[in-house]
């Protein structure tokens, strides 16, 4: 069992960007997010179950490169079919030429794009925990056809406005399953939910088909990355002081920083920094 708590829940994702303006823009208006707060350099965005997503104007780094370690994507969780069709198409009409895929992975229905920056982007709807499958104790997931117009056509209400989704899971590029396994598992804190054939891995904790996923599909090999625009830190937020000190206690093996009474910084080995809090 995880050595996280089940009631784990999956705080904002914090991007570098280049620009704030465009960005923050392509979020609240064709993804659905609302401003929840702003600083002269930053932009919190979010809606009524929570902040998301997080900007940090940062236009001096650069992008970083297809085969470095980082942000694979950022996966934002709706409600409701309806809701997803939505989002689907206000991003494919106010940003064609993004559309990067689609699939019915099983567990859910997932739609891809990349943000004007080359930021992953998946908007998914997850399908009734009693239509997963679990065999020895791996959730089957598996990438089968699923057509974006029919969905849209199938879905979407035309009366509906668009919907504030929410933080559903985190996909990272790294270099190494081995050593995400040491981290993520043994370290972390996290359960595998599945092994996709030693290329990616999948964890998370209460049964959830994962709430983090690391693959090395483009950065085999990856070392540890220098800062860049793009990810700058997925947050997890724990549910009480003894989960929180217990995770600490496992992390003192790594160079993990304590900010405050309840908020530690950790990176991985590819320098992907993970925030607890409590």
């Amino acid at each position: 069992m995880a050595k996280l708590a089940d009631s784990l829940t999956m705080g904002p994702v914090t991007l570098r960007v280049a620009n704030l303006d465009l960005m923050s823009d392509y979020y609240i208006s064709a993804v659905g997010l609302k401003l929840v707060g702003e600083t002269l350099n930053s932009k919190v965005l979010g809606g009524d179950q929570g902040t998301a997503l997080i900007l940090e104007h940062a236009p001096e780094l650069r992008h970083a490169g297809p085969s470095e370690a980082g942000l694979f994507h950022t996966a934002f969780l709706f409600s409701s079919r309806s809701e997803l069709a939505s989002a689907v198409a206000s991003v494919a009409t106010k940003h064609p030429g993004s559309f990067t895929g689609s699939a019915d992975h099983l567990v859910s229905e997932a739609f891809y794009f990349d943000d004007p920056e080359g930021n992953g982007v998946e908007l998914y709807f997850d399908k009734e925990r009693t239509l997963w499958s679990w065999q020895h104790g791996q959730v089957q997931m598996d990438t089968l056809r699923l057509d974006p117009n029919q969905y849209i056509a199938e879905n979407l209400d035309p009366e509906a406005e668009l919907s504030a989704a929410v933080i559903g899971h985190v996909h990272l590029s790294v270099g190494n399953i081995s050593q995400a396994k040491d981290f993520y598992i043994d370290l972390l804190g996290f359960d595998v939910t599945m092994d996709w054939g030693g290329t990616a891995l999948f964890v998370s904790v209460g049964g959830y088909h994962h709430h983090m996923a690391m693959n090395i599909w483009r950065s085999r090999g990856a070392g540890r990355r220098q800062p860049t625009l793009g990810l700058r830190d997925v947050s997890l937020v724990l549910p009480n002081d003894q989960v929180f000190g217990a995770a600490v206690e496992r992390l003192s093996r790594s160079d993990v920083r304590q900010l405050e009474t309840n908020l530690v910084l950790v990176e991985d080995p590819w320098g992907n920094q993970v925030s607890l809090s409590y």
